[in-house]
């Protein structure tokens, strides 16, 4: 683990705010400045230590979930429709599970119960 790394994480999460964020300037200021603010807090960590690590991959996992699973919308209309915008980035599923009534869905189990 290096310096090149953490810096490689940074820009990876900076990138990732980037696509989330495209067209809202208030939303991606706030997403860098949260960024830099986690980053100069770690600064300290020696490289290789665990903790280290662990901040590397988290910086990885929010740039993935960014993404992946951040979007967008803008309304379009007083009648509550909005359009989403949605990336070549952006993880599509086929909704197999939620068709089946599995997990924590509306469909079959109140959300959020066990």
């Amino acid at each position: 683990m290096s310096h090149e790394m953490a810096l490689a994480a940074y820009r990876n999460l900076l990138r990732s705010a980037s696509i989330a964020f495209r067209g809202d300037m208030r939303m991606l200021s706030a997403a860098r400045l949260e960024a830099r603010k986690n980053f100069e807090n770690n600064r300290g960590l020696a490289s290789g230590s665990e903790e280290y690590t662990k901040q590397i991959t988290h910086a990885q996992e929010v740039a993935k979930f960014l993404r992946e699973n951040v979007v967008q919308g803008q309304a379009i209309d007083a009648e509550g429709r909005y359009r989403l915008n949605i990336h070549e980035h952006t993880e599509r599923g086929d909704n197999e599970d939620i068709k089946k009534g599995k997990g924590n869905t509306l469909a079959g189990t109140k959300c959020c119960s066990s």
